[in-house]
């Protein structure tokens, strides 16, 4: 039986590193669990930034510039509604605006999130299932100097100005696991679960806030590793850097590593942070260092293949 492989992620870092997971794995052997902290409510339509981002990466429509939204997209709707005096700092594209549509008419007719968000990866023809962390809303609060900001409205609207002092995830407490990923963490052929080079705060917090989700990933028998997002002090998208600083962390991919410590049987550095590979292993925390930038296709494969390969090295005795 083949192995099998969970990553966590959110954003457009992980959604980097899973296009490269799924070139190396089938579909029976990953899933990808994502976050659904920063979904909201705009114009009456239910937007899943996180899960669009993937979804958009793994059917290869993603805009290469930006890595949200759709390649060769326009923006006639929302320039109209622009020019009628709407609400218009969230960008929404005529062909991205589709899917959010159908998103929204089918969880209105009481069809939960996880069907939905599967409805619309096999419509992309996406092979991977894509999980939302939840069907149950819980919705990333970022407390700031200027007081506290719905996600969308820190990270878009206020382009992530206001300095932050912490964050907080409303719903989580009483929302419950998404299903097939609990059934993935339980599985005996499951041979690692995978952490993407995501914003720690804001795209793994909110999933690792999901009862019971941090103690499965401490029990469970296969290794957990995280990539880290950090290279060299910097973060190469989003950020998370910024937070860090503001929240008086060291910027530092240990400083990462620690952040998830309680969880993590290994940790994947950026071959620039090559030297600080002692002082994770001082913490008793194998690490690898490798080229962790991905621009290419293939730099992204490469850098699952050498996270599957250290996964792999963790069962070694």
């Amino acid at each position: 039986m083949n192995p099998r492989y969970l990553a966590i992620t959110g954003g457009v870092g992980g959604a980097k590193l899973c296009v490269g997971l799924a070139r190396l794995l089938g579909p029976d052997q990953l899933s990808f669990l994502v976050n659904t902290g920063d979904d909201f409510e705009h114009l009456g339509l239910h937007v899943s930034p996180d899960i669009d981002t993937l979804t958009y990466a793994l059917a290869d429509l993603s805009n290469p510039e930006t890595g949200w939204g759709r390649r060769d997209e326009s923006w006639h709707f929302i320039e109209t509604l622009r020019g009628l005096g709407g609400e218009g700092w969230f960008n929404l594209g005529d062909r991205d605006l589709a899917l959010h549509v159908l998103r929204s008419q089918w969880l209105r007719a009481g069809i939960g999130l996880a069907e939905v968000t599967d409805r619309l990866r096999k419509a992309h023809g996406i092979a991977h299932a894509i999980l939302p962390m939840s069907d149950d809303p819980v919705r990333t609060e970022v407390h700031t100097h200027a007081g506290t900001l719905a996600f969308q409205h820190y990270f878009v609207r206020e382009r992530c100005a206001p300095a932050v002092t912490g964050f907080s995830f409303a719903g989580a407490e009483s929302a419950t696991l998404n299903v097939q990923a609990r059934a993935w963490l339980a599985d005996p052929t499951l041979a690692g679960v995978i952490v993407c080079p995501s914003n720690p705060f804001v795209s793994i917090d909110p999933i690792l806030a999901i009862p019971g989700l941090r103690a499965a990933l401490r029990d469970c028998p296969a290794p957990v590793v995280a990539v880290s997002p950090i290279v060299a002090g910097l973060a190469i998208k989003g950020p998370t850097a910024k937070m860090m600083e503001e929240l008086r962390v060291p910027q530092t991919a240990v400083a990462v590593a620690s952040h998830y410590e309680d969880i993590l049987d290994g940790f994947v550095l950026d071959a620039q942070d090559e030297a600080l590979i002692p002082a994770l292993a001082a913490r008793d925390l194998p690490a690898i260092a490798t080229p962790s930038v991905m621009v290419t296709l293939d730099d992204k494969t490469a850098l699952a293949r050498t996270t599957l390969a250290f996964i792999h090295s963790l069962y070694a005795p």
